[in-house]
């Protein structure tokens, strides 16, 4: 039996999943959570996630009491036919397809499809996704068009109802800053800042206001421009005029 008022988060550990792992916790009665291990060159931000995890449970007890299982999976498998960026100690660069090497084909398609088997298992009605096609490195598996083939094709597939929630689909990385505070306040910013982590190389020795990372990445400079932008304009008048409704 699948309840629509649960959710499943795809939670890497990273800026956005964070945000989006708030959302749904702000929104549904239970939110369990996966994560992939697909030999990522940044592999360090599955040991954040549990850091991620434990923090929201010590210290925001509203989201605590509904914060279920969970769930890593061994996806090795993605890794070893990906020669990529991100799963090889490869330049970050552009390829000849008009595409970052950071792209590995398939990796949300095949996450996607993971997290429906468990999600139909675990009776979970709604899978919860950080893709967005605003501010993003113009990966084709980020796009809504995309993920509504996607959503349709689990359904179909599996002859149930899900739904596919991409709440950062359309923002800017100044407003997921900012969608943030709305959610948890300045908290939820100093975790995001000390405890996630996005930066491609997996650097955890540099500190900036906006978090660890190389500073030089493209995941680094989406963070860090965001970061900036959310700054000039925080407190006071928010992102664009107005509050990100959480």
């Amino acid at each position: 039996m699948i309840e629509p008022k649960h959710a499943l988060v795809l939670f890497s550990g990273g800026q956005d999943s964070t945000a989006c792992l708030a959302w749904a916790l702000s929104r549904y009665d239970r939110v369990e959570t996966i994560g992939f291990d697909y030999g990522q060159r940044h592999r360090v931000e599955l040991d954040q996630r549990t850091v991620i995890l434990e923090s929201i449970r010590a210290s925001m007890p509203g989201w605590a009491s509904k914060l279920g299982e969970d769930h890593l999976l061994d996806l090795g498998l993605l890794g070893q036919i990906s020669d990529t960026a991100l799963t090889r100690d490869t330049a970050i660069a552009m390829a000849e397809s008009g595409l970052p090497t950071t792209f590995v084909p398939g990796r949300n398609l095949v996450f996607l499809i993971f997290a429906g088997a468990l999600a139909y298992r675990r009776g979970l009605g709604v899978l919860v996704g950080g893709m967005c096609e605003t501010d993003f490195s113009g990966y084709p598996d980020c796009r809504r068009s995309t993920l509504d083939a996607m959503e349709q094709a689990l359904s179909l597939g599996m002859d149930l109802s899900f739904t596919l929630a991409t709440p950062l689909m359309y923002l800017t990385k100044a407003q997921t800053w900012d969608l943030a505070f709305a959610l948890g306040g300045q908290a939820l910013v100093d975790l995001t800042i000390e405890h996630s982590h996005t930066c491609y190389t997996g650097d955890r020795t540099i500190r900036h206001d906006w978090g660890y990372g190389c500073g030089i990445c493209p995941a680094c400079e989406l963070r860090a421009t965001g970061w900036q932008q959310w700054q000039a304009q925080h407190p006071g008048q928010a992102v664009q005029g107005a509050r990100v409704t959480p």
